[in-house]
């Protein structure tokens, strides 16, 4: 259960599927300086749900890379692979009350289905029973029921979205056919279990925020605020990741916090800081998330 009292907190979660890199400074510099800028607390979550995608060392690189940029959590470190028995146990309320159901389907058998933002729409073929789709099948998956209602909510950046999850996005996994939990109630387990009151990301996950939200309704938890940044691409376009030899951060800490700062739109301080403390000591008061351009992504300057 979320905590009672919902104090003002934010978070920053990477995945340790590789070193930190400037994007996901862009995100945390973002994150940090909202919590604190309310006075709030801000917490470090490691995603490691997806246990076959980490990369050994990668959570103590991401660790130490943003103690050396000035980062301070107010808890420790929250890693998801302690947590399954969390999400077990929402997983059971809603299949308890109905809301999820098994699926057979493959991944071969859904490449036909129609696209939103570059993800497949479940066409409900599991819906009514595995039986009822062809004889012994066996399950794979299970998923949740998202009825024909939309989704609406006011994006701190990007202002007013809606979506209708049924055409859009479709029953989506809450299991995967390997057994690990899905990155969606992953998410809303932990941010109402630490009482995160505000979500500060990349916007290449504000069209899936829509599943949060179901999923934080089905489960009878808050719903927090939320704030999308610009994504930091390289010069095609491609979102900074390790897959795509995005450079781990290195350098003066003070000057990836800086150029940071400037790609968030954020005012250049008077004076220029000369130590990460100076930065934070400018960026907290000075942060101002309505400077930011609606922009969904954007290059890296050279």
């Amino acid at each position: 259960m979320p905590p009672a009292a919902r104090t003002p907190c934010g978070r920053f979660a990477p995945s340790p599927t590789g070193p930190l890199h400037f994007g996901s400074l862009v995100a945390a510099v973002a994150s940090y300086a909202d919590a604190r800028a309310a006075g709030g607390r801000w917490l470090l979550r490691i995603e490691d749900v997806d246990a076959p995608r980490s990369v050994r060392g990668a959570e103590d690189a991401i660790v130490a890379a943003l103690a050396a940029h000035g980062f301070a959590w107010d808890a420790p470190p929250l890693r998801q692979s302690t947590r399954t028995a969390h999400y077990a146990a929402a997983l059971a309320q809603l299949a308890a009350e109905g809301q999820v159901y098994a699926c057979a389907c493959t991944r071969r058998e859904l490449e036909t289905a129609s696209l939103d933002d570059g993800e497949s729409a479940y066409p409900g073929t599991c819906r009514a029973g595995i039986e009822a789709t062809r004889a012994r099948r066996t399950q794979r998956s299970l998923r949740i029921l998202v009825g024909d209602a939309a989704i609406g909510f006011t994006d701190r950046v990007f202002g007013a979205q809606r979506q209708a999850l049924g055409p859009a996005i479709g029953d989506f996994v809450l299991q995967r056919a390997d057994g690990w939990f899905a990155y969606h109630l992953a998410v809303v387990v932990d941010d109402a279990w630490s009482g995160v009151t505000s979500v500060v990301r990349g916007a290449d996950l504000l069209a899936s925020t829509p599943r949060q939200i179901h999923l934080q309704r089905a489960l009878r938890v808050p719903t927090p605020e939320y704030l999308h940044v610009p994504l930091a691409v390289d010069r095609h376009g491609r979102k900074l990741s390790k897959q795509q030899g995005a450079a781990p951060l290195a350098g003066d800490p003070c000057e990836a916090l800086l150029a940071a700062w400037t790609f968030l739109d954020q005012p250049a301080p008077l004076a220029r800081p000369r130590t990460v403390a100076q930065f934070w000591a400018y960026a907290v008061p000075a942060w101002q998330p309505s400077r930011i351009a609606i922009d969904r992504a954007r290059s890296v300057p050279a």
